[in-house]
């Protein structure tokens, strides 16, 4: 009976510590299972965090692509898609957009065929953006203007509300084309940048227009204001009535002066797509649509009319390489 009780007593602190170790082991199983589940939920987040920045980058870098255009593979260079700084092209986006420079020289017509250009609802000229010396004081600021007027960032009341299909300014010779022609040339080709050549025929009536211009700069006709140019019938009449005296001695060689400025111009742009304004909506390729200009012609009629010393002028350019800009008729 003795021995019973032994046994048992054995037993019961025999139990104890088997118990235990289970306990203790199921915890330790327990632990681990709940790291092990927490670790792979971890894991599992952060792959569907990485999809979903994924997708949500995916959205926003990938551009639907514009259609192809229906064009010759030749006009393709000249096919452009700017995307502005300053606003956004939205459902303009696939409209192509042409870029282009009117090269030409004062008092040669390029303000009259600017108006006209910016009459049409696609087309966007910018003016004489070159009269200001710091955009012209060295080729990188030049390019920096340029690079603005092109990606439809340069802001003026030629900026249109309809999609635009051409884009440029005017552009004098005396502003920086002649003096930098080569790295500007280099510029056009790259840029696929269209030349518009716009010269005075009868260099003799540009002379008396550049005088006029700078008479009334100085004596202002108008009620006492400067305007290179009118909208008025009865204001052309009044600027006209200045008739300038050309000086006979030096009229050959400044006649000959803007010659070669001219032929500088051809010869230096020859290898850019240019144009001597001929159908100049065909060539930029924009929608055809009849465009008008407010402008009135200044001096109009026969040459004698408007220079004070005709005998002397008519005299100095008879028999000479100059003597069809004395014709009686008007031309440009």
């Amino acid at each position: 009976m003795a021995d019973d009780l032994c046994f048992s007593a054995k037993d019961a602190f025999s139990i104890k510590p088997v118990k235990k170790s289970a306990l203790v082991l199921r915890m330790i199983v327990l632990v681990f299972v709940m790291v092990c589940g927490v670790y792979i939920c971890s894991i599992c987040l952060k792959q569907i965090g990485t999809q979903s920045t994924a997708g949500f980058l995916n959205v926003q870098v990938i551009d639907r692509p514009c259609p192809e255009p229906d064009v010759e593979a030749s006009e393709i260079p000249y096919m452009h898609y700017p995307k502005p700084k300053t606003f956004s092209r939205a459902e303009c986006g696939c409209n192509p957009v042409r870029y282009f420079a009117i090269l030409s020289m004062q008092r040669s017509g390029s303000g009259w065929f600017e108006t006209l250009l910016n009459n049409h609802t696609n087309i966007s000229s910018n003016g004489e953006i070159f009269s200001v010396k710091i955009r012209k004081s060295n080729i990188s600021t030049i390019f920096e203007t340029l690079d603005k007027v092109y990606n439809l960032d340069w802001l003026s009341s030629a900026s249109k509300n309809e999609c635009t299909a051409a884009v440029g300014l005017k552009w004098m010779l005396n502003q920086g084309p002649i003096q930098n022609h080569a790295e500007i040339v280099d510029y056009f080709k790259k840029h696929g940048v269209s030349a518009i050549f716009l010269f005075r025929r009868n260099l003799l009536r540009r002379m008396i227009s550049v005088l006029a211009n700078s008479y009334d700069r100085d004596k202002k006709l108008l009620n006492r204001t400067h305007k290179s140019h009118v909208h008025l019938p009865h204001e052309a009449e009044i600027l006209a009535s200045y008739r300038p005296s050309i000086n006979a001695t030096l009229l050959m060689k400044d006649l000959k002066q803007v010659q070669e400025t001219t032929t500088k111009a051809l010869e230096y742009f020859k290898s850019t797509r240019h144009i001597k304004l001929v159908d100049v909506l065909e060539f930029l390729k924009v929608p055809l649509q009849e465009v008008k200009s407010r402008q009135v012609k200044i001096h109009r009629g026969s040459l004698s009319s408007h220079i004070e010393n005709w005998d002397d002028v008519q005299k100095t350019l008879k028999g000479t390489e100059y003597e069809n800009f004395l014709r009686t008729d008007y031309g440009r």
